[in-house]
């Protein structure tokens, strides 16, 4: 320590003592997963004065030329290849030829660099190849999405031996080996850190030799990919008894290749997860003998395990489920607008109604925020960042969206969604929803204890070099460190609070926003509210320390604001870089309206519930004086959002890019051909209807219309008769315990016999 500061050693030292007693002790697991992954715009967020420029000058997600022919041939040919209903109810897999064919064309080995045989793809075309496929089979989409995502190939690539590299990642890329990571298990799901799962350090023969490994025992389960992998990753932790490694009993969660043809490997049998038929089962192990060198990066990575987990799953949650929601929610877009359009009650189409436009708005809105976020995070990862944080906004906020569009299209189709068969387009994705929400991190556990939680101490400024003098073993060294980082803390929170005074008094006038014409004024509410955050989570901590980790709604409500905030960040990237289109115009003012909304009630609620009534008194007054005052998107808003997928237009191509477009007979390409038949001879129905005609005979007797005419609308009619129809079964078909029931002719027939003879 340094000579005597009055400032550290008489004011700062009773607060550095005061913290100490505050800080909630931390586990490894939870060091290591705060110590995963790295921060990026959500830092700017947490300042409380993001910088615009930053976020604008960040190069938007692009595709290469090969991969830019990647997705326009082999994955569209993939989906040419699938059709979901006989994998999901006839087949129960993919078949034979699909599995071939994705091995042949390394969709395994997309992010495995082209040295080790891989396509070397950026994350961005890992996210573009998921989002196509998934809208053409979800079962599809996940077995092509896993093995690039959390498995052994990634962590191979991170910290695999050199060795470990080039034996196996060759044989991962094109499909030799199928991989799958054994994590979870009946005692450890969102807590994995409490697995029993065991591997004991000692002697052992492998392949006739004696050797020092790891005798392992597990049992895990809802393993993606289990039931066919012959490349098990697994995690467990390591102990060493016997001290043949060192002096510790217990090293921590270790991770570890495991071939499945080990003796004591228990693999093959099935879950059936919400009717979706990608390959997921559990697996055992009982006495797996394996030499030291299997562990993934070797003997020098016992127990570093969990970190290596959080670092792979910081970019990993940030593509795969993300682009299975985003394409979800653009799906549901263009077909529920299609069908809204051609679907007719009361002879009007049913989108024109008023109840109809305000799901029909939301799903177009949620598709085009989903998109946005999901680009600007591709382009995060593109160019090296591992954003945890954002990683776990984007999971969980992506999948519930994805539930409320799928739920509104669900809605909007009524009975065509409902009844199932190979015409129905929405039954599938409607029953995989579930998957999404509870995978690679339960939602309410993300929402309740990770975003806000997380992100409070990774991106704040300040508050991780606070927690990290405070750890310090050497006081006086941590005491100097704490004294350095806190009173710039202090700095900082007075100029959040009048910032925050500032703007929020004056609406955000003049906060801080690029000349983004119009929408500089959603830049301004955003700088307000993230002061207005930024104050609040500084005394969230302040007056509940440790506590505020056991608040678990708080949290929650502030990790709202922080997802809002990133969101709206990525819906406003968005506009700028597609040119600021003003026919997309509707559908970024519904995001925003939408977004504010929940921003002000999650404020609203943080004020109503903080603990200490005076500092919630003061908030109040500096950052919501007069309450929550948005109140949504306004009627003309969600008017105009609903039309841009009712009728065929660049804005609603631009809404709904790349998805999966197989010109057969199915669901999908029947409800693009009624749509374009419908919407081109709309002016021709005009005609008809203000005749009061419906007969086209009669209409062209008449010379209402020309033949020609009666033959566009007839077509029209035509596909759209072809669409609205439902399938339907044989009960033979459905029941394998159906008996036919007796004639009816037949039953009146002997029983008038039997009156008759008595």
């Amino acid at each position: 320590m340094s000579s005597f500061s009055f400032r550290r050693d008489i004011i700062t030292r009773p607060i550095f003592s005061w913290a100490h007693g505050v800080l909630p002790a931390m586990s490894d697991t939870e060091r290591e997963a705060l110590e995963a992954g790295d921060v990026w715009w959500d830092a700017d967020l947490f300042t409380g004065n993001p910088d615009w420029s930053k976020l604008l000058a960040t190069a938007p997600a692009t595709l290469t030329p090969e991969e830019q022919a990647f997705l326009a041939g082999p994955v569209d040919e993939l989906c040419g290849m699938l059709d979901d209903w006989k994998i999901n109810w006839e087949w129960r897999n993919l078949p034979p030829e699909v599995w071939s064919f994705i091995k042949a064309k390394k969709f395994f080995g997309m992010i495995i660099p082209k040295e080790f045989g891989g396509l070397g793809f950026s994350p961005y075309a890992h996210s573009e190849v998921v989002r196509k496929i998934s809208t053409r089979s979800v079962t599809a989409a996940v077995t092509v999405m896993v093995p690039n995502s959390l498995g052994p190939g990634e962590l191979l690539m991170r910290f695999g031996t050199r060795e470990q590299q080039q034996q196996w990642l060759p044989r991962l890329a094109d499909g030799r080996e199928i991989p799958c990571f054994g994590l979870t298990s009946p005692e450890a799901g969102s807590d994995a850190a409490s697995m029993i799962d065991s591997g004991i350090i000692c002697k052992g023969t492998f392949e006739g030799r004696e050797m020092l490994g790891l005798r392992l025992n597990w049992y895990k389960r809802y393993i993606t990919l289990g039931p066919v992998a012959t490349l098990l990753g697994l995690a467990f932790k390591a102990y060493d008894p016997d001290h043949l490694v060192g002096s510790q009993d217990e090293l921590g969660i270790t991770v570890a290749l495991i071939p499945t043809h080990l003796a004591g490997v228990e693999i093959g049998r099935r879950h059936l997860p919400s009717m979706q038929v990608f390959q997921n089962g559990p697996n055992w192990g009982r006495d797996v003998f394996i030499p030291m060198d299997y562990i993934i990066g070797g003997e020098a990575r016992l127990g570093q395990g969990w970190k290596m987990l959080m670092t792979a799953l910081a970019a990993g949650r940030g593509i795969s489920l993300p682009s299975l929601s985003a394409a979800g929610a653009a799906f549901a877009a263009r077909t529920t607008g299609a069908y809204a359009r051609i679907r007719e009650q009361f002879n009007v189409p049913i989108g024109k109604f008023e109840g109809i436009e305000e799901p029909l708005a939301r799903i177009a809105a949620t598709a085009y925020l989903l998109d946005a976020a999901r680009r600007l995070t591709c382009a995060a990862l593109n160019q090296g960042h591992h954003p945890a944080v954002i990683s776990g906004i984007m999971k969980l906020q992506a999948t519930e969206r994805m539930r409320i569009a799928i739920d509104d299209a669900m809605d909007v189709h009524g009975g065509k969604a409902v009844i199932d068969g190979p015409q129905n387009y929405m039954g599938s994705l409607y029953r995989s929803v579930p998957v999404g929400i509870t995978v690679e991190g339960a939602n309410i556990l993300t929402r309740n204890l990770i975003v806000f939680g997380q992100g409070a101490i990774r991106a704040h400024p300040f508050l991780l070099d606070e927690m990290n003098a405070l750890g310090e073993e050497d006081r006086a060294k941590g005491l100097d460190a704490f004294d350095k980082v806190f009173w710039k803390h202090i700095g900082h929170s007075i100029t959040t609070l009048f910032r925050a005074w500032g703007r929020n008094w004056t609406g955000g006038a003049f906060a801080s926003a690029p000349d983004a014409g119009d929408a500089t004024g959603f830049y301004r509410q955003l700088s307000r509210y993230s002061s207005a955050f930024a104050l609040c989570a500084d005394m969230a901590l302040l007056t509940l320390g440790g506590a505020l980790k056991r608040k678990e709604m708080l949290s929650a409500r502030f990790g709202d604001i922080l997802s809002e905030l990133y969101l709206l960040s990525g819906a406003l990237k968005r506009w700028e870089d597609e040119g600021r289109q003003p026919a997309d115009f509707a559908a970024l003012e519904w995001c925003m309206a939408s977004g504010f909304k929940t921003i002000e009630n999650r404020f609203a609620e943080i004020l109503a519930n903080l603990p200490n009534r005076f500092v919630a008194s003061v908030l109040k007054f500096v950052v919501q004086p007069l309450g929550a005052r948005v109140l949504g998107p306004s009627d003309r808003v969600i008017h105009q959002c609903a039309q841009l997928v009712l009728e065929p237009s660049a804005a609603r191509d631009r809404l709904t890019p790349d998805l999966s477009h197989v010109d057969d007979d199915g669901g999908v390409a029947r409800l693009e051909k009624a749509f374009l038949l419908v919407t081109a001879a709309e002016d021709i129905a005009k005609r008809l209807r203000a005749a009061r005609i419906h007969d086209l005979k009669e209409a062209v007797k008449k010379g209402v219309i020309t033949q020609a005419e009666a033959d566009q609308l007839a077509a029209a009619r035509e596909a759209v008769a072809k669409v609205i129809e439902v399938d339907d079964f044989a009960p033979e078909a459905l029941s394998p315990i159906y008996t036919k029931p007796a004639d009816v002719h037949q039953f009146f027939q002997e029983l008038g016999e039997q009156r008759a003879a008595s």
